[in-house]
């Protein structure tokens, strides 16, 4: 498994250029990925640009009115709960982090509306540290390649944590994401344009995705 694990992430390395947004501050990557919940990625790229061209700062979501944060966010869904919950985490961060964004995960778990997704994609992009963060696309693309046979993305970053190399865990979410977006799409997946299918399991797996 090590070695596929190496040819995979070689090969999508090799195909994707990597961003890595951690050129943001750590406070837009937290509240990008909180507004992404539920969402598609293309609505939490416009809701954040609204979001952060009027409130870039805690303290300017914190001071803000309400009925303006949802409707700068309200491309994003559920923007009633994402509002009340952004402006809840930012004065959490005024109090008790001097304003700052923690960098460890069992503090960024205790954010309210924060997961265990949100925890590790802050970890990643904002901080360069170490973690998977398990979204739809890694979910999906970890089973069809047969990395994991899980069934929930909880037990996806369990198991791809043990399995998966460290120095490669930093990687995985934007290599899995941009192949997902691009390729291996959930309904009608690129296979003859896909860079690792001689390594993909799918086939096996058609039953369980209904594909």
């Amino acid at each position: 498994m090590p070695d596929k694990i190496t040819k995979i992430v070689k090969l999508l390395n090799k195909n994707y250029n990597l961003t890595f947004y951690s050129r943001e501050k750590p406070f837009r990557v937290l509240i990008s990925v909180m507004l992404s919940q539920r969402t598609r990625d293309e609505n939490t790229l416009i809701a954040s640009k609204k979001l952060f061209s009027r409130f870039d700062t805690a303290k300017k979501i914190l001071n803000a009115d309400i009925s303006e944060v949802k409707k700068l966010i309200k491309q994003s869904g559920f923007y009633n709960v994402k509002a009340k919950r952004i402006k809840e985490v930012s004065r959490i961060l005024l109090d008790e982090y001097d304003g700052r964004v923690p960098h460890e995960l069992d503090k960024l778990l205790k954010l309210p509306g924060v997961g265990r997704k949100t925890a590790n994609c802050v970890l990643v992009y904002a901080f360069r540290k170490p973690a998977i963060p398990v979204d739809t696309h890694v979910h999906r693309i970890s089973n069809r390649l047969g990395i994991v046979k899980t069934k929930t993305p909880e037990q996806t970053e369990h198991e791809l944590m043990r399995k998966i190399p460290k120095k490669y865990w930093i990687k995985i979410n934007e290599l899995f994401v941009k192949h997902g977006q691009t390729i291996c799409n959930p309904i009608k997946p690129k296979c003859d344009k896909c860079v690792i299918i001689k390594l993909c399991d799918f086939k096996k797996y058609q039953k369980i995705f209904k594909r």
